[in-house]
């Protein structure tokens, strides 16, 4: 029996090993294990791949989000406008600045942010966007900065924690918006090995607040200028990102190859809705999500051909306990709660090979047919 993983790190380390070893060895050498050279040397490769002017690097993809709305300024009170359909972090920074999480519905086939929704959720108390790229594809990140833009400007930020490495119309991801925010948590497209993230602006004054927040508020030693928090990324989990973007492309490369294979063996199974990637975009496939009215079902016959899934996400945040006193609802949340029911996630990373992939296929297309 084919041994399947969901997210296959094991693999992807015994193909980096050498130079894994050696970048944190020399960590260990130098012994700069906060804020040590590997941080900005990240932080510039970053840059270029994202063409972004300013790359902040931050202790996790919470902390991302979190020190961008600390670097808007957002108060007590103020709403963002967002979706339900994502997790948790996106929402939780929201509320623990005492701001309101205002949520409007998603798209039915991609499951992210309707900007045909996002006009009337807007008021004078909106003071940010957040935008979710799910499953690696971004949204349609023109039409929702046009509507921002045309409302005095309002900041949007990316939530890309899975989105790093995709494009919109030739350009990346994190480099769409007033911020982008991205996740290294292992599981993602380019992961670390424990909680790491980053933030992108092409804003001065945003980059320099971001730079400070991340370091309590100091813009130097014991003086501090704004309220912050420790939010730096550690030196050797840079290190580790700086090995692994030698081989992200190549990755990339072959998650692309995989989703198509995915694609075409599952166009014809009845009663599935396989994932939509939109005109001019290109999805890093941070998951192969797919929906269908008998999810449980295919999630047992998955589990006892030993074939691990996932559910991305099982409960919109509106319906959550800790949020549902919390937030703003614009108009009937209908496709988030429907696609909470319909989702789930297949095994998806670079190292998927034909057979382990036909060995789902064949479980889906006996369970469904």
């Amino acid at each position: 029996m084919i041994m399947m993983k969901f997210i296959d790190l094991k693999t992807q380390y015994e193909q980096l090993k050498g130079g894994i070893n050696s970048r944190i060895q020399k960590v260990l050498d130098h012994g700069h294990y906060i804020m040590g050279p590997e941080v900005r040397e990240l932080e510039t490769e970053l840059e270029e791949y994202t063409q972004v002017k300013h790359c902040v690097t931050v202790a996790s993809g919470t902390e991302a989000l979190l020190i961008s709305l600390l670097s808007l300024n957002i108060q007590v009170g103020d709403q963002v406008i967002t979706t339900p359909f994502t997790f948790a972090a996106t929402a939780e920074v929201i509320v623990l600045l005492g701001a309101i999480p205002v949520f409007i519905d998603i798209e039915p086939d991609t499951g992210n942010m309707d900007a045909g929704n996002l006009e009337k959720a807007i008021t004078q108390k909106t003071k940010a966007i957040i935008v979710v790229s799910l499953y690696g594809q971004t949204a349609d990140m023109q039409a929702i900065n046009a509507i921002a833009a045309d409302h005095g400007g309002i900041p949007v930020i990316e939530d890309a924690a899975q989105s790093f490495g995709a494009s919109y119309y030739n350009q990346k991801s994190c480099n769409l918006s007033t911020i982008g925010c991205t996740s290294f948590f292992p599981s993602k497209p380019l992961g670390c090995y424990g909680d790491g993230g980053g933030l992108f602006t092409n804003s001065d004054e945003l980059a320099e607040a971001m730079r400070a927040i991340r370091v309590h508020g100091q813009t130097q030693r014991y003086h501090h200028t704004l309220i912050g928090v420790g939010g730096r990324m550690d030196t050797i989990q840079c290190a580790i990102i700086l090995e692994k973007l030698t081989k992200f492309e190549q990755e990339l490369q072959q998650r692309q190859w995989i989703a198509k294979y995915y694609l075409d063996g599952l166009s014809k199974v009845p009663f599935l809705t396989l994932p939509t990637i939109r005109t001019h975009r290109i999805s890093a496939w941070a998951q192969f999500t797919i929906q269908l009215e008998q999810r449980d079902k295919l999630v047992k016959a998955l589990a006892d051909a030993k074939i691990p899934t996932a559910v991305h996400y099982p409960c919109p945040l509106h319906q959550q306990p800790a949020y549902k006193n919390r937030c703003k609802i614009i108009g009937p949340l209908r496709h988030a709660e429907t696609l909470s029911r319909r989702v789930v996630s297949l095994p998806m990373h670079p190292f998927l090979n034909d057979s382990m992939q036909e060995v789902v296929m064949a479980t889906i297309k006996q369970a469904l047919i």
